[in-house]
């Protein structure tokens, strides 16, 4: 038998509580339609001033749980997740936004297209009664997640989903505040789980939203953020330092075309732009390798496979961080050419009104290149670190276990021949 046990988190919801239980309590034969044979519903107080407690008591059906204080939308969530009973946990609001009735629909989807989780979506395309400030800053996050995940959804924020409870190890650690539904789509995401969306129609609030445009916004966009740089930093650091190295490289090329012109000199304007390019550029290679590095860190920590960095996946089939050694090395070795180029330039004549820029390229060159090659010698002392464990553990079974491939170059040899037969 399977059962869905939807949880309410509710605080101070006199005024809509005893509605939103009746449509929940409502859907039991809907339920029974999609294989869902028993329906659970909890209904945890958080800490409320007035009788929304009593009322939950005396509705037949429903579990009070109560919190001593008001704790937060996630920290009641959390505890009505712990008592649930069903293998399939459902949750909404107390206000009366969402609509139960398409639980069933959701259910339907999660068989159908073996989903672990089910996210109700407010921005797909049904009938929506959200406030247009909020609207647009549902777009504003659920465009977030998908870029700093890879990943395409809708509505990350969305207060109405099912979810498979096996799956609660692997979403935990989820905060006690507004901002838990993103950052479970988000750890979703990165924790590979299937998750689909269905759309479902969207209402005003019976009564006072408690939820803060500015604030709350605010802490959802930084909650999807460090919680993607726990999984793949490489994706949101890359990204950075590409368009910091994209502007970079514009600026850089006026400057080029400028001085192809046969102007010499430069001014306060273009001083500026030579400034901002060089810190630009710099920055960029520096947050590009840093965001790789905190992969093998993240790799370690978790002693899991290196994740796929800035695309996700490989692109092209190529890991790029593991060609930083050489590339680091071609642009070091460039920026010195440019440097003797320009020295012995000098010695033959030219004035530093013609060389500066190159003086100038050739530093950038050599720090760019310096830093290439340092992530790249720190990836590989973070992967050896990664691996250490299952080497020695197959050694010590004489060669019986086969450790996980390296992810970088350099330490394929090693492990190959530590999975080498001995005579």
């Amino acid at each position: 038998m399977t059962t869905l046990s939807v949880v309410i988190p509710a605080y101070n919801e006199e005024d809509g509580i005893c509605e939103i239980m009746q449509r929940v309590l409502a859907v039991r034969e809907s339920l029974r339609s999609v294989g869902v044979d028993n329906l659970e519903l909890l209904v945890v107080d958080d800490g409320s001033s007035d009788r929304t407690a009593e009322l939950v008591r005396s509705q037949p059906g429903a579990t009070l749980v109560q919190h001593a204080k008001n704790s937060g939308y996630g920290a009641a969530l959390k505890t009505g997740f712990a008592a649930a009973s069903g293998e399939w946990i459902g949750f909404l609001d107390a206000d009366g936004t969402y609509p139960p009735e398409y639980f069933p629909a959701l259910i339907k989807a999660a068989e159908e297209q073996n989903a672990d989780l089910v996210i109700g979506s407010r921005m797909a395309g049904a009938e929506s009664q959200m406030p247009v400030m909020r609207r647009i800053g549902n777009i504003i996050f659920a465009r977030l997640v998908n870029i700093i995940s890879a990943s395409s959804i809708t509505d990350s924020a969305s207060g109405m989903r099912i979810f498979k409870k096996s799956i609660l190890s692997q979403l935990y650690p989820l905060p006690d505040g507004l901002n838990l539904t993103p950052v479970m789509s988000t750890r979703a995401l990165h924790e590979n789980l299937k998750m689909v969306e269905v759309p479902i129609p969207y209402s005003e609030r019976i009564g006072r939203s408690k939820l803060s445009v500015v604030h709350d916004g605010m802490r959802f966009g930084q909650s999807i953020v460090w919680t993607a740089l726990n999984y793949n930093p490489a994706r949101p650091f890359g990204l950075i330092g590409m368009t910091s190295f994209a502007i970079a490289a514009l600026i850089g090329l006026g400057l080029i075309w400028v001085r192809l012109q046969g102007v010499q000199t430069i001014s306060p304007l273009g001083a500026f732009a030579l400034f901002l390019a060089l810190v630009l550029s710099v920055g960029g290679v520096m947050l590009i390798a840093l965001g790789f590095s905190f992969n093998y860190f993240v790799a370690l920590f978790h002693k899991t496979p290196v994740r796929q960095g800035l695309w996700g996946k490989p692109l092209f089939n190529i890991r790029w961080e593991q060609h930083f050694g050489w590339v680091g090395l071609v642009v070091f070795l460039l920026g010195i050419a440019v440097a003797l180029g320009s020295l012995t330039a000098t010695m033959m004549g030219a004035t530093l009104i013609q060389l500066w820029l190159y003086y100038l390229s050739s530093a950038v060159f050599s720090l760019m290149g310096l830093q290439l090659m340092v992530a790249w010698v720190q990836m590989q002392t973070l992967e050896a670190l990664r691996i250490r464990e299952e080497l020695a553990a197959s050694d010590l079974l004489g060669k019986e276990t086969k450790p996980s491939a390296p992810s970088t170059p350099a330490l394929r040899q090693l492990h190959s021949e530590q999975l080498q037969p001995q005579p």
